[in-house]
Order: C-alpha cells, then sequence, then structure tokens
C-alpha cells in the first residue's frame, strides 16, 4: 500500500495572490484519478491545507482497476476536481461538465468582486443607502454570512475587505507601511456587518453606510460546493466527491466501493504530510490556518487573517478543520475559530455544536483539541 502526498505550492509563496479572474488565488490542485485520496489545497483566503492520499495495491492490475470519472479545471482563483464512481455507461460526462461550467459562471458574474459587471460589483460601487436587488444565491450567502457573524460575536465579518487590502493581503500587496491605529479606526468606521441589511423575498442587500463594500471570496467556493451538488443529485448522480480549493464534499462511495477518506495536515511549514485521516460520507470538510500565508517584517509574521473585532492580523497556532453538512455554512465557521484560536473556539463549538478539530503547533510539537461534536462524528 502507497501513500502520496502531493504539495500545492511551494512554501516560499507566503502572501496572497491574484489569478487573471480576480479571484483570490489559491493553491493549485493535482488530480490523481485512480486514488480515492487525493491532495487538495487550503481554502483562500483563509485555508489550511487537506491532503487526499492515494491509497492503492501497487500490483493491482489495469483490468481491475475501478471505474472513475475525474474532471478538473480552473475556477475562483483556484482549481476544482470532481470525482464520479461508476462506468461510463452510467455516467453523463458532458452533463457533468455543463452543470459545472454553470454554476461556475453563474457564481462568477454574481460573487466575483473583480468583475464590474458582477451582482456584487454593482452593490458595492452604487452609494445608496436603499434595498438594491441581487440575487437570490448572493443574497443567501450575505444571509448567512451575517448570521453568523452576529452568532460569532463579529468574529466574521464579509465588509472588512478594506482591513485586508491596508494589511496587504489584496490586490496591491505587501504595504510599503504596516496601518496605524489611526488608519485602522478611519477603516473601521465604513465596515462593520450590523451596517448590512439583507432581504431574501424578493432578494435585496441595503447598506448603512454609502462606503460599505462586500467581500464574500471566503465563502463563494463553499457555496458553489454545495450547489454541484444539488445538481449531481438532480442527475442521479449519487457517488461523488467535489473539491473546490480545499473545500471538499463527498457523497456515497468512491470507485472502489469504499468511504471517501482525506487526510488533515500538518500544520508545521515544508512538511506536507497527514495529522490524521478521516472518513466523509455525506458531508463537507474544510480547514482554515496561517503557517504558509503570511509575511513578515523586521522579525513579526503577520498573518493573512484579519479580525474584524480589533483590525489586526491574528497570531497563529496551527490549523483547524470542521466537518459538517454545508460547506457554505462551515467555510464561515472556519474563519470564525480560527479567528477566535483553540481556547475561545472550543468553547463556541460546544455551544454551537460544530464538529471542529484544533491542530496545535507549539515549539515543534503538535497536539490536537477537539469538540465533543467531532469525536462523536468521528466514531
Amino acid at each position: 500500500m502507497s501513500i502520496e502526498v502531493r504539495r500545492a505550492m511551494p512554501p516560499a509563496s507566503r502572501r496572497r495572490r491574484e489569478d487573471d479572474s480576480g479571484w483570490r488565488k489559491r493553491r493549485p490542485l493535482t488530480a490523481n484519478p485512480s486514488g480515492n485520496l487525493r491532495a487538495i489545497s487550503y481554502h483562500a483566503p483563509m485555508r489550511a491545507l487537506i491532503l487526499f492520499v492515494t491509497l492503492f495495491p501497487l500490483l493491482m492490475s489495469c483490468s481491475r482497476m475501478p471505474r472513475e470519472l475525474v474532471l478538473s479545471g480552473p475556477t475562483m482563483g483556484t482549481t476544482y476536481t470532481v470525482k464520479v464512481a461508476g462506468t461510463p455507461a452510467t455516467i453523463d460526462a458532458d452533463a457533468i461538465r455543463r452543470e459545472i461550467d454553470a454554476v461556475l459562471a453563474s457564481t462568477d458574474i454574481e460573487m466575483s468582486t473583480y468583475r464590474s459587471d458582477s451582482a456584487i460589483s454593482r452593490f458595492n460601487a452604487a452609494a445608496s443607502t436603499d434595498w438594491i436587488e441581487v440575487p437570490a444565491s448572493l443574497a443567501k450567502v450575505v444571509a448567512v454570512s451575517r448570521e453568523i457573524s452576529e452568532r460569532s460575536g463579529g468574529a466574521f465579518d464579509i465588509t472588512i475587505a478594506p482591513l485586508i487590502a491596508a494589511w496587504g493581503f489584496g490586490p496591491s500587496g505587501e504595504p510599503a507601511s504596516l496601518p496605524g491605529e489611526a488608519e485602522i479606526a478611519a477603516l473601521r468606521e465604513r465596515m462593520g456587518y450590523e451596517l448590512l441589511d439583507v432581504r431574501l423575498a424578493p432578494p435585496a442587500l441595503r447598506k448603512r453606510h454609502p462606503e460599505l463594500t462586500i467581500d464574500v471570496n471566503g465563502v463563494a467556493p463553499g457555496y458553489a460546493v454545495d450547489v454541484r451538488a444539488e445538481r449531481f443529485l438532480a442527475l442521479g448522480v449519487r457517488d461523488f466527491m467535489i473539491d473546490i480549493g480545499g473545500e471538499v464534499l463527498a457523497r456515497g462511495r468512491n470507485a472502489r466501493g469504499e468511504v471517501w477518506r482525506i487526510a488533515v495536515e500538518r500544520p508545521i511549514d515544508d512538511i506536507p504530510a497527514p495529522f490524521e485521516v478521516i472518513q466523509l460520507d455525506n458531508a463537507s470538510v474544510t480547514t482554515s490556518g496561517e503557517y504558509r500565508h503570511y509575511f513578515e517584517r523586521d522579525g513579526v509574521r503577520y498573518s493573512h487573517t484579519i479580525d474584524p473585532r480589533s483590525g489586526h492580523p491574528i497570531e497563529s497556532y496551527g490549523s483547524v478543520c470542521i466537518f459538517g453538512d454545508s460547506s457554505l455554512v462551515i467555510d464561515a465557521w472556519a474563519t470564525v475559530l480560527n479567528v477566535l484560536g483553540p481556547d475561545a473556539g472550543i468553547e463556541l463549538a460546544e455551544r454551537e455544536g460544530i464538529a471542529v478539530m484544533y491542530v496545535i503547533a507549539r515549539n515543534g510539537e503538535l497536539s490536537a483539541k477537539r469538540s465533543s461534536a467531532w469525536s462523536e462524528a468521528m466514531r
């Protein structure tokens, strides 16, 4: 039995990047059609690496290799990989590809902040404080985001893009000088989830400050994973795995009739090795972490994750992995728990019933801290 771990990007690349599409660059993915577990990237803007590990008998003959459709390509500044178990006669590859492309196109025109004609860009450009009609999908993503902002005490906030840019993790890259308290305070006057209203029927958003802007890059991949899964189920596809830049959802069984399995990476620089392998059946998983996405100045490491409550980057501790039913929801909670850290994060997870595992790196040693819901889900 072999175990293959593939690094997605060299560790020398420490800062957020942008691709030509305008979506924040995520660690690229490499597909391995023969395996039931494979390497996947972390979810930008704040996702730590999850690894799929390929496990298969080395001497398996070609005639005994399981049938599996594998599709992959670029999307939202990263790549996607879809695996569907079954024989060619039972899989309509063209229909699956069309559904993938349709979800990508709709998500791009609705939620990309770098397309001037997107729904979110039109909302951001408007100075009006009246209700502005938006697609139902964008209203749903904002509604989920705002609810989690409230439930987390503001540890998650889709209005903090100006702060992210000020700290050097936006399109302009690392700043010549770090923002001072006066600049942070000035930026925070025109941001905050409390300044954003959402209505689902008819779908619309409203600003309480004319300069408020929103950025859903951190949760849009999770939404896209959920929608793709719904489309596949509508096509009658029951056994599949969807990965968009580290947001992973799996249903049914893989090509060998086994439960899909993934390995959570050790959150230590330059060591792409698994920390723990988990099974994934009719569920989603994602991680968040800082150990490869930062810049250093004068001996101080600045994380790409900004705490909306303070306006400053968080301190790195390792990574956090979340398991749940909805990729969109756990996307947002991953950011929350990353911001809170292991102690306050586990307290919130116990209160909210969140299945989470913190992998803590201290002095080169690793330890784990798990919520009750995680331990129960992994039994």
